[in-house]
């Protein structure tokens, strides 16, 4: 597959690719199509987001729609709300995570180092 132009994260202008492929994210995903020689030429990528098609994908409300490539989409949690369909507000708890992470690790890095430590000095 050829990508022939692309504008940022997520956008393609146009795609060249063999007669024997589909366009990618589907014919759908484009505003044109057409075939020259033996390559399919896909060009103008249509936004999901403003789809009211198959391709619309519904986000929760405290999330906006945002294109993430040829016929994808995705949801982006709109400030203050984070976590699975946007349903927690305020902001991740940080502190809390990257702590409770650090301390597993540690803890499980002296175990090893201590149990190991023991087969290393046996002769």
């Amino acid at each position: 597959m050829g990508v022939l132009g692309a504008g940022g994260p997520g956008t393609v202008f146009r795609s060249a690719v063999p007669l024997s492929l589909e366009c990618p994210g589907g014919s759908s995903a484009w505003e044109q199509v057409t075939t020259h020689g033996s390559s399919r030429l896909c060009q103008g990528q249509r936004n999901p987001c403003n789809s009211s098609g198959e391709l619309a994908q519904l986000c929760p409300e405290n999330a906006l729609c945002a294109p993430d490539g040829p016929g994808l989409s995705q949801c982006l949690c709109s400030s203050p709300f984070h976590g699975y369909k946007c349903l927690r507000e305020g902001a991740f708890p940080v502190l809390l995570f990257c702590g409770i992470l650090g301390a597993v690790t540690a803890a499980l890095s002296l175990l090893l180092w201590s149990t190991q430590r023991q087969k290393a000095k046996a002769p």
